[in-house]
C-alpha cells in the first residue's frame, strides 16, 4: 500500500515510470489478496507461479503468464519471493517438514506457583516410529525413483491459461519413494502415541503465563525438527490469600480487646506462621506489610510482600456479668477515647 502511494499517477503526473511501477504494485497486490493464489504459494512455493504458456482464456489474452515474483524483485528490490517467504513463510520443497506445536493447559496451586513444581505429564502426540526411526521404510527396504513424478519431485497440472507445477503427493517432492513401507506406521514415519513428559515451572508464575518446553511437540517428517510444547498456566484460586501481582493479600480478625490493647498475633503466610504485632488502638480495616512474605517475581526472583488487613471482630452472645462489664466501660469512656467519632458527629450537628 505505501509503495501504492509512492507511485500513485496523482502523485506522479506524466511519468512513464511510475506509472508503470503503479501498475506492477496493483499486479502485485492482487496476487497478495488472492486466497487461492496465496495457498499455492504456502503450499508448492514459486512453483506454482513457474512460467508457462496456455490457451487463451475467456475474455483474456493469450501467452505466457509472468511470475509475479518477479514484480516483487523489481517493486520491493531482494533476491525474488523473500516477501513472500517473511509474511507468509517459505514455500513447498524437498526437505523435511518440521513438527506442529503442542498446548498443553496446566492448573496448579498457589503455592506451586509461589515455589515452582514439577510435574510428569501425558500427551498424546505424533511420534517417531521406533519400528523403521522415522524413515517410514522397512528395515533394508531401499528408496526407488516415483514413478509419478519419475524423480523431480513435483507434477504439472493445467487450468485453462494456468500450468501450475505442485509437489509430487506420492513422494512428497523427495523425487524417491519407499520400496517396503514400515508395516508400524504404513510408510507416515510417525504415530500416535501417549507420551510422558516432566515439566518444570518456576516459581512466579500466574494465570496467563506461557511456558515453553522446547522439542516437546510432534516429531517432524524427513528431518524435519521437532515442534514444541508451550504450557498455559491457571493458578486456582486460594481460600486464604488474593494474589495482587507479587504480593499476597490477606484479612485477619482480632479480638476487640486486641485491638485496643495491642498485643502480638500469629498470621499464616506461604513459607509457614509469622508474628505480627499489633500496637495498642488499632482500628478495623488497618493495613500491615509482612516485607518478602509475598510471590517471586518470575524474571528477577525478588520476593513481594504480604499485606495484612485486621478486622475488629465485636463480641456476640453476651453473657449478663460480660454485658455489665462493657456498660460499665462504655461509662467510663470518654470523647478522648474515641476521637475518630468525636470529629465525625461535630461535622454532623448541623443535619441534626
Amino acid at each position: 500500500r505505501k509503495k501504492a502511494v509512492q507511485y500513485h499517477p496523482d502523485k506522479n503526473p506524466g511519468s512513464k515510470p511510475a506509472e508503470e511501477m503503479f501498475k506492477k504494485v496493483s499486479e502485485a497486490y492482487e496476487v497478495l489478496k488472492d486466497p487461492e493464489k496465496r495457498a499455492a504459494y504456502d503450499r508448492f512455493g514459486h512453483a506454482a507461479f513457474a512460467q508457462a504458456g496456455g490457451p487463451r482464456g475467456p475474455g483474456g489474452a493469450g501467452g505466457g503468464f509472468h511470475d509475479p515474483f518477479d514484480i516483487f524483485r523489481e517493486v520491493f528490490g531482494g533476491a525474488g519471493g523473500s516477501i513472500f517467504e517473511e509474511f507468509f513463510g517459505g514455500g513447498g520443497g524437498d526437505g523435511g517438514r518440521d513438527g506442529a506445536d503442542l498446548r498443553y493447559y496446566m492448573e496448579i496451586t498457589l503455592e506451586e506457583a509461589a515455589r515452582g513444581v514439577e510435574r510428569e505429564i501425558a500427551i498424546r502426540k505424533l511420534t517417531l516410529c521406533d519400528h523403521c526411526e522415522g524413515a517410514g521404510a522397512e528395515p533394508g527396504s531401499r528408496r526407488v525413483t516415483c514413478t509419478t513424478c519419475h524423480g523431480s519431485g513435483q507434477v504439472t497440472t493445467s487450468r485453462g491459461f494456468f500450468t501450475v507445477r505442485k509437489v509430487c503427493p506420492a513422494c512428497h517432492g523427495a523425487g524417491r519413494r519407499i520400496e517396503r513401507p514400515c508395516r508400524e506406521c504404513r510408510g507416515e514415519g510417525r504415530l500416535q502415541k501417549t507420551t510422558k513428559i516432566n515439566v518444570r515451572i518456576p516459581p512466579g508464575v500466574d494465570t496467563g503465563s506461557r511456558l515453553r518446553s522446547a522439542g516437546n511437540g510432534e516429531a517432524g517428517l524427513q528431518g524435519g525438527r521437532p515442534g514444541d510444547l508451550y504450557l498455559f498456566i491457571h493458578v486456582k484460586d486460594h481460600e486464604i490469600f488474593e494474589r495482587q501481582g507479587d504480593d499476597l493479600f490477606c484479612e485477619i480478625p482480632i479480638k476487640f480487646t486486641l485491638a485496643a490493647l495491642g498485643g502480638n498475633i500469629e498470621v499464616p503466610t506461604l513459607s509457614g506462621k509469622a508474628s505480627l504485632r499489633i500496637p495498642p488502638a488499632t482500628q478495623s480495616g488497618t493495613t500491615f506489610r509482612l516485607k518478602g512474605r509475598g510471590v517471586p517475581a518470575l524474571r528477577s526472583g525478588q520476593p513481594g510482600d504480604q499485606l495484612v488487613r485486621v478486622q475488629v471482630e465485636v463480641p456476640t452472645h453476651l453473657t449478663a456479668e460480660q454485658r455489665k462489664k462493657l456498660e460499665e466501660f462504655a461509662l467510663a469512656c470518654g470523647d478522648a477515647n474515641e476521637p475518630v467519632a468525636r470529629s465525625f458527629f461535630e461535622k454532623a450537628k448541623k443535619f441534626f
